[in-house]
């Protein structure tokens, strides 16, 4: 992969540039949000900007750039909670509503692998989340350790949500497939699937045991 956009300086502007980097970002969200990353090129870009491929290779020059920046853009939605006493309570609004974004822009969850992730709001996000796992008695690379985990686990169940919500249509064929093979998958027969409403709650409780069991790494588990 080539190197971040964001360890790169910014090009000089030009006089009364016809373009600011501010700009191709939204048009770029806007585009990956209603056809996904698999349709953005920077000649579609360009189009849809309405300039021509020259002006915008001046201001990101691969649309790797303008996929660490897109990221970047729609985490500035997430909130940072305010520190309070109970961290516990940070990491889960923290993370909850990093889930929320990749939702509500589902391709970026399957592009966040493989790319640093080193603009501000993802790195002021990141931070804020590393001091409230550090709050609660976890020091050194155990730090790290947590907060890898937390986050994966959100990554990947976005990426999860994502590709069964795009399924559910059909999702009545899969519970019949299992219903007929119950004496191979008796525990997927007997539990099903996760669905709609389910997702949320299931998201909730699974990073409320991830947390439990970090608690107890510092001795401050029930």
């Amino acid at each position: 992969m080539s190197e971040s956009v964001w360890l790169r300086a910014d090009r000089p502007r030009r006089d009364a540039p016809p373009l600011t980097r501010e700009r191709i970002v939204a048009e770029a969200v806007a585009l990956l949000d209603e056809e996904g990353a698999g349709r953005l090129t920077m000649r579609r870009l360009a189009e849809r900007l309405d300039t021509g491929s020259t002006t915008l290779y001046w201001h990101v020059k691969t649309k790797e750039d303008v996929l660490e920046l897109a990221l970047d853009h729609i985490f500035g939605d997430v909130p940072v909670p305010a520190p309070g006493p109970d961290r516990r309570r940070d990491v889960v609004e923290l993370m909850s509503g990093w889930r929320r974004a990749m939702l509500d822009h589902p391709w970026s969850a399957a592009v966040l692998g493989g790319r640093p992730l080193l603009g501000p709001n993802v790195l002021a996000r990141t931070d804020h989340l590393y001091a409230a796992l550090a709050s609660t008695g976890l020091s050194g690379p155990r730090v790290a350790t947590a907060a890898y985990a937390v986050a994966n686990y959100v990554i990947g169940s976005a990426l999860m949500e994502v590709g069964a919500r795009g399924g559910e249509a059909d999702d009545s064929g899969a519970v019949a497939h299992l219903a007929r093979h119950r004496d191979v998958y008796p525990s997927l027969a007997e539990h099903g699937r996760l669905s709609g409403d389910g997702w949320d709650a299931a998201f909730t409780e699974g990073l409320g045991c991830l947390l439990d069991g970090i608690a107890r790494r510092t001795g401050r588990g029930d």
